[in-house]
């Protein structure tokens, strides 16, 4: 073989050699880039009612994080397989979206919604269900600001269908508060938390054992801000 010709084939063997190892990088630049990794879940009660009061402020500031993740990757890890760190029994209010409110993302929540957030046996069991099985360790029951099913509970007034089937749930908070709508709203959270903890054995058992907590909050649909009420 000539010296031209080990020349050209000492050139392509070192091109394909390089082009080989370029896209070995390009591929792992881009498995990194799709690795998105969830944060471990809360480890206890407390810290995971404190992570969703932390991105809460992330939310009302402007600062959220969550959006910025890739959504794609986050779909592909979480489609076997769920580990909330916090469930969110809120109203079905479409100004109350309790992922974007508390800058969580795909896989981190356990949500749970009906017009009023009250307690049904449908939704205990729904709780129970992220509390016993996939881990929650927090429950919140989030009223916000202008609630209508308060508000309607308050009114008293003929509504269509089965709308009034809400009010005998809201009544005793509208009994404690009167007609003032935000205290009424208030009172309904935390009246709702409270069955929460007395009328499951599931979950009274977890919050004996120091394994979950139940809170109220109430959500002001104008500020972005939860506050914590009990």
């Amino acid at each position: 073989m000539s010296p031209q010709s080990d020349y050209e084939s000492s050139r392509r063997s070192f091109l394909g050699t390089s082009l080989a190892v370029a896209a070995s990088f390009a591929a792992s630049c881009i498995g990194a880039k799709n690795a998105v990794a969830l944060p471990a879940p809360a480890s206890t009660p407390e810290a995971a009612l404190a992570e969703l009061l932390s991105g809460n402020k992330r939310f009302s500031s402007n600062h959220g994080t969550s959006q910025k993740q890739d959504l794609a990757a986050l779909r592909q890890q979480t489609s076997e397989k769920q580990e909330p760190f916090a469930a969110v029994l809120s109203c079905a209010d479409s100004r109350v979206p309790v992922e974007l409110i508390f800058d969580q993302t795909i896989g981190q929540i356990f949500v749970a919604r009906v017009a009023g957030n009250v307690v049904t046996p449908e939704l205990i069991g729904s709780l129970e269900y992220g509390a016993a099985v996939l881990g929650t360790k927090t429950i919140l029951v989030l009223g916000h600001s202008g609630c209508g099913a308060v508000k309607a509970t308050i009114a008293r007034e003929e509504v269509p269908g089965q709308i009034s089937s809400l009010f005998p749930h809201i009544q005793p908070a509208v009994t404690q508060a009167g007609t003032d709508l935000e205290a009424a709203i208030k009172a309904n959270a935390k009246i709702q938390a409270e069955l929460l903890r007395d009328s499951s054995t599931v979950i009274s058992n977890l919050i004996k054992e120091g394994k979950l907590k139940v809170a109220a909050g109430y959500y002001d649909l104008a500020t972005g801000n939860v506050e914590v009420l009990t």
